[in-house]
């Protein structure tokens, strides 16, 4: 396919899986709208790359997904962009831990509201058009979510169950004009080494070694399956599991998750 025409929306576009999914879709001619949140720089770099490629190809569009009201904001610039949308990928999301005994109504605010309630109004704001252009949703979820806990994240856990949920019951309301369906990463991408969920070496090897396929995914593997359901016109509500086996040997091992 190549149809410069088609517009696709990544919420959290401008790094990792997100960067890749709009790369992906630029590749394949559609203009992208590229959501971010604080990672200004790295959209506006993306963007500016993208522009190089194919001018006038790709927007950037600044909103927090927890403010309700910059959610149908956001929505208002993503028709706005390039007057149409015919994909929107729910991509952006918030994971840290939550110990049960510690958790607080503000870890309930920042998991929920990114996770579950930001994917579930955006989608209604943009489900007219989106229905006009016989268009689909894609969510990025996590095979934790189904029916596999993972250990001390309770909050996340059920947020991205309500997600998934989110997904199922959306691919019945929408239809049959949009179709809606779900990709669910195992270990897909490894935390920054700085970062507060860092691994060490012998972790990254344990990871490993629990994957039938024995290593870790990368971006573009995710970005490949949400090509695939952009253009598979007959499938909806499915989630699509990426993750090298992964959910076949998990035990919800806090050390197993990335």
């Amino acid at each position: 396919m190549k149809n410069g025409t088609k517009v696709a929306c990544i919420t959290g576009g401008a790094k990792r899986i997100g960067r890749s999914i709009v790369t992906a879709f630029h590749q394949m001619g559609y203009q992208v709208v590229i959501h971010y949140h604080h990672s200004e720089q790295a959209a506006s770099d993306l963007a500016k790359s993208l522009n190089q490629i194919r001018p006038n190809s790709a927007k950037i569009i600044q909103a927090n997904l927890e403010n309700f009201d910059e959610i149908w904001q956001l929505a208002d610039k993503i028709l706005t962009a390039f007057g149409r949308i015919d994909v929107l990928v729910h991509n952006a999301s918030r994971f840290y831990p939550t110990p049960f005994g510690t958790i607080c109504p503000k870890d309930w605010q920042n998991l929920m509201l990114s996770n579950a309630k930001a994917p579930l109004f955006l989608s209604q704001a943009l489900a007219k058009n989106l229905q006009q252009n016989h268009g689909c949703i894609i969510s990025i979820l996590d095979i934790h979510a189904n029916a596999r806990p993972f250990v001390g994240y309770s909050v996340y856990n059920m947020a991205k169950s309500a997600h998934q949920m989110l997904v199922q019951s959306l691919a019945l309301e929408l239809a049959p004009f949009v179709r809606v369906n779900g990709v669910a990463p195992g270990v897909n991408i490894l935390p920054d080494e700085n970062s507060e969920q860092s691994l060490t070496k012998q972790q990254i090897t344990s990871i490993c070694q629990s994957i039938p396929l024995q290593r870790v995914g990368e971006p573009s593997d995710i970005a490949d399956a949400v090509l695939f359901l952009a253009q598979a016109r007959y499938i909806t509500g499915q989630v699509l599991a990426v993750d090298g086996g992964r959910s076949l040997t998990l035990a919800g091992n806090p050390m197993q998750h990335v």
